[in-house]
């Protein structure tokens, strides 16, 4: 079932403890699809009015905070061993190629890793524990945590919402256009298509003349 069919038979305040759930885990380490589930039920907030956007953007948020600053305790705490194991339990994520573009990251920018890896769904597994493996100090890691976590959770759940709601809005009163639009575009593909297999049948037609042997008059 797709996710969106999904979330529209779960209540409101599942939603809520849902998103902040799944976006918490993944932040701390596990490969979980976060952003789908933000993004999917921001979408369905802007069609639902049970959904606060409000509310599911503050949980996002939390999720995202907690999450990473419990992975940044189990990576300070377990070092360089857990990412081997984490390697072995899930070696499409944590590979040792991986690990090693995601530290790179880290020795290059350091707490600005922390902040732009929260946009981008590799390093967002990675940043709480990688950042506790390097001992990056707490405060650092702290500031660039709660401000991307606020960036991007909330400003993802508004963007979603709003232009789910300008999308909507635009259907309706413009739907008679996209059953216009959609009836052009199945007649051209039909036209298309109907074009083409002419032609390939010619050339069908002409290919077998080409290959018969002519025929040889006789003699009266």
């Amino acid at each position: 079932m797709h996710v969106q069919e999904w979330l529209e038979t779960v209540p409101p305040l599942a939603i809520y403890l849902l998103v902040g759930l799944v976006i918490g885990l993944e932040s701390l380490g596990i490969p979980l699809p976060g952003e789908i589930i933000l993004v999917s039920s921001a979408l369905l907030a802007s069609q639902h009015g049970d959904i606060d956007p409000v509310i599911l953007g503050a949980c996002a948020t939390a999720g995202a905070i907690i999450g990473d600053s419990i992975g940044y305790a189990i990576g300070r705490k377990g070092g360089r061993p857990l990412l081997a194991w984490l390697g072995g339990k899930f070696p499409r994520h944590f590979s040792e190629a991986h690990i090693a573009t995601a530290e790179r990251s880290f020795q290059k920018w350091g707490m600005w890793a922390v902040f732009f890896g929260r946009f981008v769904a590799l390093l967002r597994i990675f940043a709480g524990p990688l950042a506790g493996v390097l001992r990056m100090p707490y405060w650092k890691f702290l500031t660039a945590n709660v401000l991307g976590g606020i960036l991007w959770a909330g400003g993802t759940t508004a963007v979603i919402y709003y232009v789910g709601v300008v999308a909507e809005s635009w259907l309706k009163r413009f739907s008679w256009l996209g059953l216009v639009a959609a009836v052009l575009i199945g007649l051209t593909s039909f036209l298309v298509v109907k074009r083409k297999a002419g032609k390939a049948a010619g050339e069908r037609t002409a290919e077998k003349s080409a290959a018969e042997p002519e025929a040889v008059p006789v003699a009266d």
